[in-house]
């Protein structure tokens, strides 16, 4: 197993205000890494300066051997880095087609194949293949924000907090398709839901106040009482 992201000791600044104060992580390929801490802790900050639309005021960020701090957002993106936002970012003017039309790097046989895929996970979506976004629920929206990052070939996704606002049954689909999707691809995935999170995540990075606290296994995690009760309030 590789290595294809390493941060080292990232910190952002978001005008005046220090928001990451230190933040190292890796994620292995072929595993889901999920980043875990209060709101508030930096964990969307994370996502957004790894995709440079927040850059980093210092530190490094390597992807596949390369660094990737100072690149522009869509140098990451053409990279093979695809990125589903927490408030999904879906065209709701466009209808299901559309959507992932558009967010296709190049419309080939791949890209159409791995879209034939995503519909296999997400069956809603080609039930309202000709339905406008706007017009979705806030389970199919997260689906489709996933199928449009998924219809690329990344090599790495990084998904902010799909689980919330979600019905507990669509939330299972979506943890599904996220095991799914980590056959093909590395997931760094920021989660709120403790028990979503423990129930697809191989490895875990703890973040409080901007800074990375602890890293390891998830199993390891489930186990440590403490360290759940100081960092993430579960009792």
């Amino acid at each position: 197993m590789s290595r294809l992201l390493t941060l080292e000791n990232v910190h952002t600044h978001i005008g005046q205000y220090h928001i990451l104060q230190g933040v190292s992580l890796t994620a292995e390929e072929g595993e889901v890494t999920v980043l875990l801490g209060r709101n508030g802790a930096g964990k969307t900050t994370t996502l957004r300066t790894i995709m440079g639309l927040n850059p980093a005021s210092s530190g490094t960020i390597h992807y596949d051997g390369q660094d990737i701090t100072k690149l522009p957002t869509f140098s990451v993106a053409n990279g093979g880095i695809g990125y589903v936002p927490e408030d999904q970012a879906v065209f709701t003017t466009l209808t299901v087609e559309e959507n992932l039309k558009v967010a296709m790097r190049k419309e080939d046989e791949a890209a159409m194949a791995r879209q034939d895929y995503v519909l296999t996970l997400f069956p809603d979506l080609k039930k309202f293949w000709k339905k406008e976004g706007g017009h979705l629920s806030g389970g199919q929206k997260q689906m489709l924000a996933m199928a449009r990052a998924f219809v690329n070939d990344n090599r790495l996704m990084l998904i902010d907090e799909p689980s919330k606002g979600l019905a507990p049954i669509v939330i299972e689909s979506v943890m599904e398709a996220i095991r799914e999707m980590k056959k093909q691809t590395t997931i760094v995935l920021v989660e709120q839901n403790f028990s979503m999170a423990a129930g697809v995540g191989d490895t875990y990075t703890l973040i409080d106040d901007g800074k990375t606290v602890q890293n390891g296994r998830m199993e390891e995690l489930v186990r440590d009482e403490e360290l759940k009760r100081t960092y993430l309030g579960i009792a």
